[in-house]
């Protein structure tokens, strides 16, 4: 598995979050990644959300994302990826992961 600096007990979302929130600086100036990284956040938020009938979306949880981005850098480390200088699927992926952490404060206290 991919390891991030700062990573506690198994749970990866610490480090991505410290390796990734400086990318979201480029939100601001950069519209074709901030579409991939709204694409691939909102997938993320599909393949986390089971709807019910309600079809109402329920609050992303800690341990569901952190299961997530476990299995996501586990199949990271097995083609044997690296981070690149720019942009890849891995990369806005990761950076998706970093924004959902923010965005539903899955890191504070």
């Amino acid at each position: 598995m991919i390891a991030f600096p700062d990573e506690a007990a198994g749970c990866p979302l610490t480090g991505i979050v410290a390796s990734y929130t400086p990318r979201l600086a480029a939100l601001a100036a950069e519209p074709g990644f901030v579409a991939a990284v709204d694409q691939h956040a909102a997938e993320i938020r599909e393949r986390l959300f089971a709807q019910g009938p309600e079809l109402m979306p329920r609050p992303l949880r800690r341990a569901e994302l952190t299961d997530y981005a476990l299995g996501f850098l586990d199949a990271l480390a097995e083609v044997g990826w690296d981070q690149p200088v720019g942009y890849d699927y891995a990369v806005d992926r990761l950076t998706a992961i970093c924004w959902l952490v923010h965005q539903n404060g899955l890191l504070d206290a």
